[in-house]
């Protein structure tokens, strides 16, 4: 963080004071004690009299008890004396402390905040090298391997980092943000849709697009719709097999999905002191699973623990002077209540292919042979971001040992991922490393690895039906191996590493024996392990780039032929017209995820280059047509292709005429690109079902079904189009790459939850009176002549609409700037 004086910050600053937007660097001295933020920017302090100031005028203003998330959210309002505040209803305009990014999503971030001009972040932010690591033969040969294939993308982080942003290399960002960065009360938004991890220190950590982050680092005040808020009342304890993702899978089988959008997920009741740190972290991870915008627990003893065991006692400290307002007040309202006795929960395996299907352990090797799932486990995968704490490392390696003194090693293929350098290097120092690699294991590098699909997977060809167990967080269709026949469950470690052992999901360690070397019958205790190191916690080797005092001399190189890394281009402007006889490009059947809509996987190389990127645009989707992956209806030619192509041959076409059906009254003309391309007085031909140009002796290019007229070429480019999708439509990470593919190729709307048919045109109409809270009305012309209209919602405030009519967020800044 960074009080910028350069003229070009000046200017902005000058500008965004001007209406709704002002401009902010939040640089912040509390006044009782001044306890750094962090231990690398010993010069920002925590403040907790802003937060105590803030919270005092909403709860006048409000006059009812406060829930947590209210607490620390109002807390960082830009102006809580005239914020309206309802929940579900109004945008607040917030300030969070800092920012926190991954090499994948930070790419676009940064090329985004290298358009603004601005030079250098308002705010503390990090980047966070996690995801661009394929796991494929361990630990130290992936690194070497990713350093090579990535050198390109990671010299431009780091070169960009200049800008006052901290560099972590080979480190999960959530693990990271933990143990480093969030602290109680702290608001923090990261570009990784598990940012939520943090809350396990009674923080509120906001996954966003790399747009929100730009908004932040740039000073501006960055909105969120005001948050509903749903708690979940804990009570009992936790023992025996039951673990903290339990909880949060019972809390996924409850509410689904989608039944967290829009809220925060409140914990709290005399459950939660049963809970370890990291475990309350775990919880807090998995939310996104559910949609949730963050998850939350109360500050409490085991968070002070964790915070002094990490190095941050002196914020341990001042939290306690300040814990009324790390806590929610007593009798508050919450939108929903969840209440969940820990004495009665049953350890949990949720799937496959959504992380909501919840089953006890007890019942899902039955569950699975009537279902005709594999119940042969192939592998079994522990840690990641979600659970690779020192405790979860500990359960695994205490159920590792157990076996290892009966003979016995893993059935199943085993992997450990190490949540960051600190865990690696303390796990290693303690033992639990060695025990889990003698059970059969192979320890991965400190990234994300097959959680996102970072996996070069030997043993199974993609089409073949198999089973993996993971104690990850995501499970949706081809996630962790693009392999849609993969059966993947989430559980917890210790009941992965138990699964493991026994090589089949009919394995219960509750009541189930296994057989050791010498013939005898054994049965697993339950793991028992210590929540932190008895010792310090080995930092391991030095991973830290602070960036340079003076980063304003620094280039940054995107080279134009580069295949990683694309400067970006500013999207067209709104032309002040309706949007009409738009074509759908796909109906998507059932849930599509941003998993659906850009996967990660082999595609993370391309997260710096939109074009690129752009060529896996839905291609996970499911085609309510004909019921395929990938294989879309190009309305124009009638041929079936994959959903990326037909995007691209839509915005590379022009066209005239208003009848797009066949038939007699069809005169309609598209063209590919051309060396003709937008040039009057080109002669066509009809040839069969289209026609030639005569002119330049090419068929391939120009294809009409038609009556037989000449044509004219018209200049127009593109056709625009819509994708309409069902009511989950983008739930998950990466939202931003979701959202800029299709613009970029073309597309105007997305349409969700809606009885429209693949093959019908369809305008919005209403838009140059585009305003917030009224419906937009869309004309949906059908093949037969006939059309009607619906009412289109949508949420956008005043100021989207202003991004929506300059063509970006990106755009209306440097608009800003200009004034």
């Amino acid at each position: 963080m960074v009080t910028a004086k350069h003229s070009l910050v000046c200017l902005f600053q000058q500008a965004l004071s001007k209406g709704v937007r002002r401009y902010h660097a939040s640089r912040v001295l509390c006044q009782r004690a001044k306890v750094a933020m962090s231990q690398f920017e010993p010069s920002e302090f925590v403040n907790y009299e802003k937060l105590e100031k803030n919270i005092n005028i909403v709860r006048k203003r409000l006059d009812r008890p406060l829930t947590l998330s209210e607490k620390i959210v109002y807390g960082h309002l830009d102006d809580p004396a005239k914020q309206d505040i309802e929940r579900g209803k109004t945008y607040l305009r917030l300030r969070p402390d800092r920012v926190a990014m991954q090499d994948a999503t930070a790419q676009m971030a940064m090329l985004q905040f290298i358009s603004s001009g601005l030079p250098r972040v308002a705010v503390p932010s990090t980047i966070h090298c996690d995801h661009l690591i394929e796991a494929q033969l361990g630990g130290e040969k992936d690194l070497r391997r990713a350093k090579d294939i990535n050198q390109e993308v990671y010299n431009f982080l780091a070169t960009a980092a200049a800008k006052r942003i901290f560099l972590h290399k080979s480190l999960l960002l959530s693990q990271i943000i933990l143990e480093n960065y969030s602290y109680p009360g702290v608001m923090l938004i990261g570009t990784d849709s598990h940012t939520p991890n943090g809350g396990g220190l009674g923080a509120i950590c906001i996954g966003v697009g790399g747009a929100d982050a730009v908004d932040v680092m740039a000073g501006i005040p960055w909105e969120l719709k005001c948050p509903k808020v749903i708690g979940v009342k804990l009570t009992g304890s936790l023992s025996g097999w039951s673990s903290p993702k339990d909880v949060i899978l019972k809390v996924a089988g409850i509410l689904t999905v989608k039944g967290g959008t829009g809220a925060i997920i409140e914990y709290h009741g005399p459950g939660v002191d049963s809970i370890s740190c990291t475990g309350m972290a775990t919880i807090c991870n998995m939310g996104a699973e559910i949609g949730a915008t963050t998850s939350v627990f109360p500050y409490n003893s085991r968070m002070k623990t964790y915070l002094s065991k990490t190095g941050r006692a002196a914020i341990a400290s001042l939290a306690d002077e300040f814990q009324e307002h790390l806590k929610p007040d007593p009798g508050c309202p919450y939108d929903q209540l969840i209440e969940i006795n820990l004495n009665e929960l049953k350890p949990l395996i949720n799937g496959p292919f959504t992380p909501d299907l919840a089953h006890t352990v007890e019942e899902v090797g039955a569950v699975a042979e009537k279902k005709g799932w594999p119940v042969d486990i192939r592998v079994g995968l522990i840690g990641s971001c979600t659970n690779s704490s020192y405790e979860d490392m500990g359960r695994s390696a205490a159920v590792a040992k157990q076996a290892l003194a009966h003979g016995v090693k893993c059935k199943s293929q085993f992997t450990i991922t190490p949540g960051s350098e600190q865990i690696r290097a303390t796990i290693e120092r303690d033992g639990y490393s060695k025990i889990l690699r003698d059970v059969g294991g192979v320890v991965l590098a400190n990234a994300c690895g097959p959680c996102i699909g970072q996996w070069d997977r030997k043993d199974t060809k993609k089409g073949e039906k198999n089973t993996i167990v993971t104690s990850y967080n995501r499970n949706f269709t081809g996630r962790n191996d693009a392999n849609p026949e993969t059966h993947a469950f989430v559980t917890s470690p210790e009941i992965v590493t138990a699964l493991s052992l026994a090589g089949t999901l009919k394995f219960n360690p509750e009541v189930d024996f296994l057989t050791g070397s010498d013939g005898k019958k054994f049965k697993l205790e339950p793991p028992d392990a210590d929540e932190l190191p008895k010792l310090e916690f080995d930092p391991g080797q030095d991973t830290y780039q602070h960036p340079p005092k003076d980063g304003s001399s620094q280039h940054v190189d995107v080279s134009p032929t580069s295949q990683r890394l694309q400067l970006l281009e500013p999207f067209d402007k709104w032309n002040g017209k309706d949007l009409e006889d738009m074509l759908i490009l796909i109906k998507v059947k059932g849930k599509c995820t941003t998993d659906h809509i850009s996967a990660a996987g082999p595609w993370l190389k391309f997260r710096g280059h939109l074009d690129n990127i752009s060529n896996n645009l839905l291609i996970g989707a499911i085609n309510i047509e004909n019921d395929k992956a990938n294989t879309v209806r190009n309305a124009l030619t009638q041929e079936f292709g994959p959903v990326p192509d037909t995007a691209r041959y839509y915005k590379d076409s022009c066209w005239f005429g208003q009848n797009l059906y066949p038939g007699p009254s069809y005169h309609q003309l598209s063209c590919k690109k051309d060396p003709m391309r937008g040039r009057r007085g080109v002669s066509f031909k009809r040839e069969g079902i289209g026609y030639r140009n005569v002119s330049n002796n090419k068929d391939s290019s120009w294809i009409i079904p038609s009556t037989g007229l000449p044509a004219t070429c018209c200049p127009k480019e593109g056709i625009n189009w819509v994708v309409v999708g069902d009511e989950n439509y983008g739930e998950g990470s990466s939202r931003e790459h979701a959202a800029l593919e299709p613009r970029h190729l073309g597309g105007r709307a997305i349409i969700v939850k809606s009885f429209i048919h693949p093959v019908d045109k369809l305008s919005i109409v209403g838009l140059k009176d585009f305003a917030p809270g009224k419906p937009l009305k869309c004309i949906i012309k059908h093949p037969n002549g006939s059309q009607e209209t619906i009412v289109l919602n949508h949420t956008f405030n005043e100021t989207q609409i202003e991004w929506f009519q300059a063509g970006s967020a990106l755009n209306r800044m440097k608009e800003l700037q200009k004034h």
